[in-house]
């Protein structure tokens, strides 16, 4: 699961605040501040064996089919058809959200996903699986999480509360990356032992813990959230929401840059141990558990946080398009390996400052329609990115795919964090202090007073 809303939401930032902070009234809490609520812990604690089966059946579905087609492509194809419903009907899903209630919604749809995993698992364990299962199962998850999705982004707060969404968020965020560190390895085991077809059916029977969970809350403690009367327009009307705020519109569309080219690890890492490396399933399991250490590094290390800084997300999304490209040029495998910690580390950063600092600058009734947005252009953005890439890995090789991802992360992060600067009132200030040079930005009003006379 994800992320939430509660009775109150903080305001949008002003303009002058966009890239400086975006910092929220909630106090700063401890690293796990947000588990001492019975409701949160209910759902936080579904999910670690819930996230631990999903991982499960990332890594076996990935492997089945480069094992059936042989092909990088068609990892792609079936990552595209995972996320294309995403894309074709996020928004529509983000309408019904903010008119449904959070809780029922989630018990239907992930009801919706374990009888898909369990469909998957009785293909294959009884040996009839084809490449077009894989594809329609592929295809009938992203259905569900058309509507999964931004129900449980918006969902969070109702769970915690305003005050304890950055922490919530964090947590979360690092519940699925820790989730990533068991199941890779546990998906190795289970493919080189038993077949992939179990890992899809643990990944099914997992869906239980989130369900007991959701049964078990206790309604009286959510927090009241008001939602969205039927109408019509509201589509139309949440795009222009979104369009209006540059603090929204702007790390919507850097997001969707890196999600479209530079998040596409089932193509590059599946490619980098297979055809690079020449290792098998538990090769590609290591390069996701150690993307996970540094994942579940970067989401505690976010949970500390009391703010959710645009700064920091473009910062991040530097870096993480430099690693890309840097992971792409190393020789060994040693060196491939060891720079996943910190690309995984980055990659979260980028991912819980954008969730965040989205979610509270939006107001409750429209988060489920911004979030829909936010998860269809990162998440949507696969179906159109990962065939490209899978062709480019194919047709160039892994490392001018896997450093063509990281060049379009490092250009979209840089030309956004321009925009936005400029947004916010900031301007670039190029000198030396103490002997050295520095760049960074200030206001426009102080860079003018620094400026000489003529």
């Amino acid at each position: 699961m994800s992320t939430g809303s509660g009775a109150a939401s903080a305001p949008a930032p002003e303009p002058h605040d966009t890239l400086s902070a975006l910092d929220t009234s909630a106090r700063k809490n401890s690293m796990f501040s947000s588990l001492r609520i019975r409701n949160y812990r209910l759902f936080f604690l579904g999910q670690v064996v819930s996230n631990t089966g999903t991982w499960m059946q990332r890594i076996a579905q990935d492997w089945l089919v480069l094992t059936l087609t042989g092909s990088s492509a068609a990892v792609g194809i079936t990552t595209a058809l995972q996320f294309l419903p995403m894309l074709l009907f996020g928004l529509y899903g983000g309408v019904l959200v903010d008119r449904l209630r959070k809780r029922p919604t989630l018990l239907v749809t992930q009801t919706a996903m374990a009888l898909t995993s369990l469909a998957l698992a009785a293909l294959t364990l009884t040996g009839q699986v084809q490449v077009w299962h894989i594809y329609v199962a592929a295809f009938a998850l992203g259905l569900a999480t058309v509507v999964d999705n931004p129900a449980r982004q918006s969902f969070v707060t109702e769970l915690v509360g305003p005050g304890q969404l950055q922490n919530a968020v964090s947590l979360n965020s690092a519940n699925f990356q820790s989730a990533r560190l068991v199941g890779p390895a546990v998906a190795g085991l289970l493919i080189t032992g038993v077949g992939t077809g179990w890992a899809f059916l643990l990944n099914g029977l997992s869906f239980i813990a989130p369900l007991a969970g959701l049964l078990l809350m206790r309604s009286r403690e959510l927090h009241t959230v008001e939602r969205a009367p039927r109408g019509k327009g509201q589509l139309r009307e949440g795009l222009r929401y979104v369009t209006g705020r540059p603090e929204l519109i702007w790390p919507i569309v850097l997001v969707g840059f890196i999600g479209t080219f530079a998040f596409n690890f089932p193509v590059y890492l599946s490619a980098f141990a297979d055809d690079v490396f020449h290792g098998g399933a538990g090769v590609y399991s290591m390069f996701n558990t150690l993307m996970a250490v540094g994942s579940v590094s970067g989401a505690l290390l976010a949970a500390r946080r009391g703010t959710a800084r645009l700064r920091l997300l473009i910062v991040a999304a530097l870096a993480f398009g430099g690693l890309e490209i840097l992971a792409a040029a190393s020789p060994e495998l040693w060196m491939f390996a060891l720079i996943m910690v910190p690309l995984g580390l980055v990659s979260m950063t980028v991912n819980v400052t954008t969730n965040t600092s989205l979610q509270m600058s939006t107001d409750p009734a429209m988060r489920g329609r911004v979030m829909a947005l936010y998860m269809m252009v990162f998440l949507g953005g696969s179906p159109v990115g990962a065939p490209i890439v899978g062709w480019v890995t194919d047709t160039y090789g892994a490392r001018v795919g896997f450093a063509a991802g990281g060049a379009v992360a490092v250009a979209a992060a840089a030309v956004i964090g321009l925009i936005l600067a400029r947004a916010g009132g900031l301007r670039l200030s190029v000198g030396w202090h103490g002997g050295h040079p520095r760049v960074r930005f200030v206001p426009r009003e102080h860079q003018e007073a620094l400026a000489p006379a003529v």
